[in-house]
């Protein structure tokens, strides 16, 4: 069966140059031009992924996100026009997978869209190969184990919770402080590399946990 996609973009003709691209690439599309048509249609409606933009007349791309992030785990594309605000978006911890920046290439879209599908249609068999185990503060895959310090395990729960979803640097210090108190984003990055080397050694692959270059982090489930 197809993947539907769900185009979320007030500019019609843009929308429909998209739509006619997937299906060209054998996706099945459906548009919405109005952000305040957006949660009633996914209330009945399950896409496989949505390509939402930032800028729209009703609910903002921004508020849709939120809302849809309380009652689906849908992989979402942010798209927007402003190349500098995406760190800003992502800052906010919208729980959006991916972002593209406008003006952007039908080519890449869709690249980006088989990506996240691909690696979404693994997940159920690669996580079952990585396990996180909260009783002993270990991290277990294959026949091999690892123990992590309890700093290091609350640092990588909500990423192997979340496979491939992008995570700032700020909302891992909200995570990892929940006493607001002020650290460097320096302090995030030196405890990611602690915990990527022990990943790196326990699962002899490439890194596990990828970093998004001027945003954050996210965990890539490894291949058994």
């Amino acid at each position: 069966m197809s993947k539907q996609i769900l185009i979320v973009e007030d500019e019609v003709k843009l929308a429909n140059l998209l739509s006619d691209f997937f299906k060209s690439h054998h996706f099945n599309t459906h548009q919405i031009h109005h952000g305040d048509d957006v949660i009633a249609w996914l209330e009945v409606n399950n896409p496989n992924i949505i390509l939402l933009d930032v800028m729209l007349p009703g609910k903002s791309g921004i508020e849709l996100c939120k809302i849809i992030r309380t009652f689906s785990n849908v992989p979402i594309i942010i798209a927007s026009a402003k190349v500098d605000e995406i760190d800003r978006l992502l800052g906010l911890e919208l729980g959006a997978d991916d972002y593209i920046c406008k003006p952007f290439s039908y080519a890449e879209v869709v690249a980006r869209v088989k990506a996240i599908l691909r690696r979404i249609d693994n997940n159920s068999e690669q996580v079952d190969s990585i396990i996180l185990d909260e009783n002993s503060f270990s991290v277990k895959y294959k026949t091999r184990q690892i123990e992590l310090t309890n700093f290091e395990f609350q640092l990588f729960k909500p990423l192997f919770n979340h496979p491939n979803r992008i995570f700032s640097r700020d909302s891992l210090m909200d995570t990892m402080y929940s006493d607001q108190r002020i650290v460097s984003h320096r302090t995030i990055d030196s405890h990611i590399k602690k915990l990527r080397k022990k990943l790196d050694e326990l699962t002899k692959t490439e890194s596990i946990i990828q970093s998004v270059y001027g945003v954050g982090y996210r965990f890539i489930p490894p291949e058994k």
